[in-house]
């Protein structure tokens, strides 16, 4: 299946994904993978939001990008060894609690979420809630494990989009004889960053000849950033202008603007 049979990915291209919320808007900074984040995004017209999930030791999925809570939360401990009834006890810097992937769905019924599955006792609940909420048309599965998304495809079935991670993709870059290997993958998307640092050098992934051969198989280039990487209105224009499909950023205010300026306005909700 090609990009455009995912009803995930039928939205007009450029797609603007908000990471974690919008991670280093102003009002988000601190409160990342929020409820409130992701409420600030889609006010400002985001109709796509990426985030991690962890699974607790009882099962359930909350929205988090760390496998423990000690950086941005009051509580201390590994999500993996808490209780949801301790983790919902958490604050994110003093004030939000963190979201069940459930209440992403709930809350945003018209939202289309990338989801990281970021441990293999999150693959699961992830599976569990996105049938439960019916919701495998309007979600990615995106995951560094190749193990997770297959276990997501077969349970999820072949409406549901994935991503070729980071990995794969750089294999890609520096051995063009496995293209067609690593191309003819389910995942109707590739989700990589702009750059990647490897064998102690960076190395500029997002070529005109790699978003070429994806488009050629009738797959999406999107683009996330490392925290080290230049994520600013240059570097979001050269991106757009090599032709890739979409842009998962933690400064949503910017892509806002880029897009704008390129005739390509968000849409806020009236």
């Amino acid at each position: 299946m090609r990009a455009a049979d995912f009803p995930y990915l039928d939205a007009p291209i450029p797609h603007a994904l908000a990471h974690r919320g919008g991670a280093a808007y102003g009002p988000n900074q601190g409160l990342e993978n929020t409820l409130a984040a992701f409420r600030r995004a889609i006010d400002m017209g985001y109709r796509y939001v990426e985030t991690d999930v962890h699974a607790t030791s009882d099962g359930r999925l909350v929205a988090f990008h760390d496998s423990v809570l000690d950086r941005v939360s009051d509580t201390r401990g590994a999500i993996a060894a808490l209780t949801y009834d301790a983790v919902r006890e958490a604050r994110i810097a003093g004030a939000e609690p963190i979201p069940l992937l459930a209440e992403l769905f709930e809350e945003f019924p018209d939202v289309r979420v990338n989801i990281d599955i970021k441990s293999d006792a999150a693959v699961a609940p992830t599976i569990r809630e996105v049938l439960r909420h019916r919701a495998a048309e309007r979600v990615c599965v995106a995951s560094f494990s190749e193990r997770r998304l297959r276990a997501a495809r077969a349970a999820l079935g072949p409406r549901v989009a994935t991503a070729a991670g980071q990995v794969g993709t750089a294999l890609l870059r520096f051995t063009p004889s496995l293209v067609s290997r690593l191309l003819h993958t389910p995942a109707p998307v590739l989700q990589i960053p702009a750059l990647h640092r490897l064998g102690g050098r960076t190395v500029t992934l997002v070529t005109p000849g790699l978003v070429r051969r994806a488009h050629g198989l009738g797959k999406q280039v999107h683009v996330w950033f490392h925290p080290w990487s230049q994520e600013d209105a240059p570097e979001m224009h050269r991106l757009l202008d090599l032709g890739v499909d979409g842009i998962v950023t933690d400064h949503i205010h910017v892509l806002r603007d880029v897009l704008a300026e390129r005739g390509h306005p968000l849409d806020p909700p009236s």
